[in-house]
């Protein structure tokens, strides 16, 4: 029996009025649709004055509620605009695009709401994870014993991974962290390359690692571990690896570092944001080969894999370390016999991202993420070639996706890539590269074609030109 008008407070029967004509979702579709179309002839990064537009929404907190309406046309017409679109001439940060079949899967999933924690919130979000649990397995070739948890990004998938490693290492010492903590604790050792990403080492201060405990293992000039610099390794030590240097690209040699890290007893976590997808292609898998010896594995499906934001995955052989390091007590919490995904992720309610992961994978199947995977480097080798030919500088080994681009001085790169910036024709990024300014790409997305690059790299050289 519906309630009468008279039992409903304003805002409520207005609500569910909005809901019934379904009014703001059509309002909103319309809005979508009209982005997608005039998002083909904008630039990557918006304007100063979209930018500056962005003011409008300096208001207080209204006193009362404001016209959904209002809402939506506000934001279409100011928000639109002021977007960074992560489409075909985007480079800057490892930032994938959005396959199609993802966003409507996640427009979907965004309409059903779902609550991810425990089986009996969500029985659909829990079936979808563990298929995508299963076919990441195949994909990556990784231990039958592996779990996944789906996170915000590699940064909080790390954090786990590590928070399961000190866990399991801590009880190879005869310490239990569950019952005693950290106080008194005995010493974990952490090794990793200079080159490491950064967000790495953020996650192990969340875990109480200062700098200054990791033992730094010198790098070469592709950013890659020196194998010769690496310690003799123990069963207290947890050592870090990466597939795919956020600059060069470079993988870590995990057929020679993960049987000797087994071989000690040390716990290996590879760091594999976007370079992970390469096991998933016959052209690529020798980059990661062995990296299946390892531990824990974090990745993003919104980078390489081109999932709507945000998708982080936690990968993890030792389920037991996993769940007692992430695990949560409460009386209330109805555990099952089916896939309780809050195990795995150190939040409990979360939206239900293995929904739009599952798509991804379900339209592309094995081939077409082989094929999206050969792409983004082929795409990579032909920009590279391009600037090659304009006299640039590429300082790199193009072994995946990763291009870093240098002029003929330091001074000359840092206003090239101010001065594209500023020309809006595509977007790149910077970074420091073995102590000098360099122009960083990243090829990402889906939607990248050769006439893209072609126009970016008319782009530098007119960039170039006005650094005289």
């Amino acid at each position: 029996m519906s309630s009468s008008p008279e039992q409903l407070s304003v805002i409520q029967q207005k609500m569910l009025e909005e809901l019934e004509s379904k009014s703001l979702l059509e309002q909103a579709s319309e809005a979508a649709f009209e982005y997608i179309d005039s998002a083909k002839d904008k630039p990557a990064y918006p304007t100063p004055e979209e930018i500056g537009n962005l003011a409008e929404f300096d208001q207080p907190l209204p006193e009362f509620p404001s016209s959904g309406e209002q809402i939506i046309e506000q934001l279409s017409r100011v928000g639109s605009p002021a977007t960074v679109k992560y489409s075909g001439r985007y480079f800057g940060f490892v930032t994938g695009g959005a396959l199609p079949v993802s966003l409507a899967a996640k427009w979907l999933a965004d309409i059903w709401d779902q609550n991810a924690a425990l089986y009996v919130m969500s029985p659909i979000a829990a079936k979808l994870e563990e298929i995508c649990e299963n076919w990441l397995k195949q994909l990556f070739s990784l231990p039958q014993s592996t779990v996944a948890g789906l996170v915000g990004g590699t940064s909080v998938a790390s954090l786990c991974g590590l928070a399961a490693a000190r866990y399991r290492q801590l009880q190879n010492l005869g310490w239990d962290l569950s019952e005693n903590g950290l106080m008194g604790a005995p010493k974990i050792r952490i090794i990793m390359g200079t080159q490491i990403h950064g967000t790495v080492a953020k996650m192990l201060t969340l875990l109480g690692f200062g700098r200054n405990s990791i033992e730094w293992v010198e790098s070469d000039q592709q950013g890659r571990m020196q194998l010769d610099k690496i310690p003799p390794m123990d069963s207290s030590c947890i050592v870090i690896l990466q597939a795919g240097n956020v600059c060069s690209g470079a993988f870590d040699n995990f057929e020679v570092i993960c049987p000797l890290a087994s071989e000690a007893g040390a716990w290996v976590h590879v760091d594999g944001a976007f370079g992970l997808w390469a096991a998933a292609s016959s052209q690529f898998n020798h980059l990661t080969k062995g990296v299946e010896l390892a531990q824990s594995w974090s990745v993003d499906g919104h980078k390489t894999l081109n999932t709507p934001y945000d998708c982080g995955i936690i990968l993890c052989r030792d389920q037991q370390a996993l769940t007692e390091a992430l695990h949560q007590q409460g009386s209330y919490i109805q555990k099952s016999d089916d896939r309780d995904s809050m195990n795995f992720t150190p939040d409990m309610s979360r939206r239900a991202r293995g929904i739009e992961l599952w798509a991804s994978m379900k339209y592309l199947g094995r081939t077409g993420i082989s094929q999206l995977v050969e792409q983004l480097h082929s795409h990579a080798i032909y920009f590279a070639e391009q600037l090659k030919e304009a006299n640039f500088h590429i300082l790199n080994e193009l072994v995946f996706n990763q291009v870093i681009v240098a002029c003929d001085s330091e001074h000359q790169t840092e206003q090239t890539l101010k001065a594209l910036q500023t020309s809006l024709k595509c977007w790149c990024g910077g970074a420091k590269w073995q102590g000098k300014s360099i122009i960083r790409l990243s090829i990402c997305s889906w939607e990248t074609t050769k006439l893209d690059i072609d126009i970016a790299v008319a782009a530098f050289i007119e960039a170039r030109k006005t650094c005289g």
